[in-house]
């Protein structure tokens, strides 16, 4: 499990659409205190932080349009309950474009530390499927 903390349009369509699927799983396990993967670091990291998660799925679903991909699946508002800011990270930043750029997909992460920089700077809150 994994949501990504990159901005959404550096996301190739599988860890895009990937993403969104498990965004969903780790709101239901936050919302209806499911059993499974509660305890995954990913997961402890939002809890108290709807309110971030749910800024994180329309981050997604705004790329996601952008595409052209259609979306079937919102999420409650109402549930969006915590803080609106994720600080914590399972893996820093640098890292996470580390990891994308190893998976030989067709992510849009630079292939070096100065055009990484540059690429977080421009944005991106949270953030994938691994």
């Amino acid at each position: 499990m994994r949501i990504w903390d990159l901005p959404p349009s550096l996301l190739c369509r599988q860890h895009l659409l990937g993403e969104h699927r498990e965004l969903h799983g780790l709101w239901r396990i936050l919302t209806e205190n499911r059993r499974g993967y509660s305890h995954h670091p990913e997961t402890r990291r939002w809890r108290g932080k709807l309110a971030a998660l749910y800024e994180r799925h329309e981050a997604l679903v705004e790329e996601i349009a952008r595409r052209g991909y259609r979306h079937g699946s919102p999420l409650d508002q109402r549930q969006a309950t915590g803080s609106a800011v994720q600080n914590e990270y399972v893996d820093s930043l640098d890292s996470q474009f580390v990891i994308l750029r190893s998976k030989g997909c067709d992510c849009a992460v630079a292939n070096d530390e100065k055009s990484a920089a540059h690429d977080a700077s421009k944005g991106g809150q949270s953030g994938g499927c691994s």
